[in-house]
């Protein structure tokens, strides 16, 4: 195992932080997995642990055949933001940016540095586009600030990876992922590994996102010049693993060794795995899924437990305001799986409660959330 201990850039006088990459293995394959980008979603940082130290054991053993590198820790600077006694991971608060939005667009970087060096050699653009890839960040303009610095550190390791795995959670969910459509397929396995209760599709959902930002560049680079074979190189998803309070140890091993499972699948480690299960459920798009609101302010009592399937018209949640009397029960407009639920219980105007994937697109433009 190797550890690599990045000092980020403009932080404040008199304080340090650090981004810290183990490095397991060796071979002409890579994995990249990082956890709790949204520093407050401790799953996934639940999940590195077990994956350490699992990963330690298979290195001992000769097991690995490629390169896993594993960051438990991607959000240094939003886990020391407390408010109040309560974690604040998913803003950074000094700009109020979303960690997890606005990562570098690497197809439209690289593409003046590849333009008349790609032919119909696959391998070879492969291996063309990634040294691009990895000459840009030496040649970028300074980061500027502590958020854009990390942002690029993490790019950095991952934009060269054959399978990128993103680590986070919801509010109170289901198992689910976010994938291109062109990739499901290959992420099927893991899904059936992981018992997830939904994976959303979409070519671009908006925002940069970072598993976006590592898979997408081969789909645009693959457009922009037809004549060369361009593959979609980089494996790459989020993955919710359930919700915040899901830090089980045995849910988390259980997750680990499903993780493992797959990379064994891609060529990463060797030896003898479980087989896939056969149940999975299906993928749907993500201009399909509901995202529901309360119409007014008040207490709320949730009516169907997520994972649940429901159709049109059936009951999500109730909202009782306590002083006007008013009582509303919310029901679903799509057929589809309750996937994610608010983990507060009043009613705030704008912002959503409840979750359901289905089949059929209703939404358009920007599919993520803030």
């Amino acid at each position: 195992m190797q550890r690599i201990d990045h000092d980020l850039p403009w932080g404040c006088p008199g304080t340090r932080r650090q981004l810290t990459v183990f490095r397991f293995g060796s071979g002409p394959c890579k994995a990249y997995v990082q956890a709790s980008l949204h520093a407050d979603e401790l799953p996934g940082m639940r999940v590195a642990a077990e994956l350490k130290r699992r990963l330690r054991e298979l290195e001992a053993q000769g097991c690995l055949t490629g390169v896993i590198e594993l960051v438990p820790v991607a959000n240094p600077i939003g886990l020391g933001q407390m408010l109040q006694a309560a974690p604040q991971g998913r803003f950074e608060f000094g700009s109020g940016k979303n960690f997890n939005r606005d990562f570098i667009d690497l197809a439209e970087a690289v593409a003046p540095a590849v333009d008349g060096r790609l032919g119909r050699d696959g391998p070879t653009n492969v291996r063309v586009i990634r040294e691009a890839m990895q000459a840009l960040f030496n040649v970028l303009p300074p980061a500027g600030s502590e958020l854009v610095g990390l942002q690029r550190l993490l790019l950095q390791h991952a934009c060269d990876a054959d399978v990128v795995l993103d680590l986070h959670c919801d509010f109170e969910a289901v198992v689910h992922f976010y994938t291109l459509p062109q990739q499901w397929p290959q992420w099927r396995s893991l899904a059936a590994r992981m018992g997830a209760g939904a994976v959303l599709t979409a070519e671009e959902s908006g925002g940069s996102s970072f598993d976006e930002s590592c898979s997408l560049p081969w789909l645009r680079l693959a457009r922009h010049f037809p004549q060369a074979e361009i593959p979609l190189a980089c494996l790459a998803t989020t993955v919710e693993l359930g919700g915040m309070a899901d830090t089980d140890k045995q849910k988390a091993e259980a997750s680990a060794e499903s993780i493992l499972a797959f990379l064994a699948e891609q060529g990463l480690i060797a030896g003898d795995w479980p087989a896939v299960p056969e149940a999975c459920c299906e993928a749907t798009p993500f201009d399909g899924a509901e995202y529901v609101y309360p119409p007014h302010a008040g207490v709320v009592s949730f009516l169907q437990p997520v994972g649940a399937r429901v159709s049109a018209g059936d009951p999500l949640f109730e909202v009782i305001d306590p002083l006007e009397d008013r009582h509303s029960i919310v029901r679903a407009s799509t057929d589809g799986v309750l996937y994610v639920r608010e983990r507060l219980r009043f009613a705030q105007p704008g912002l959503w409660l409840a979750k359901v994937a289905g089949r059929e697109p209703i939404r358009q433009g920007r599919l993520l959330s803030d």
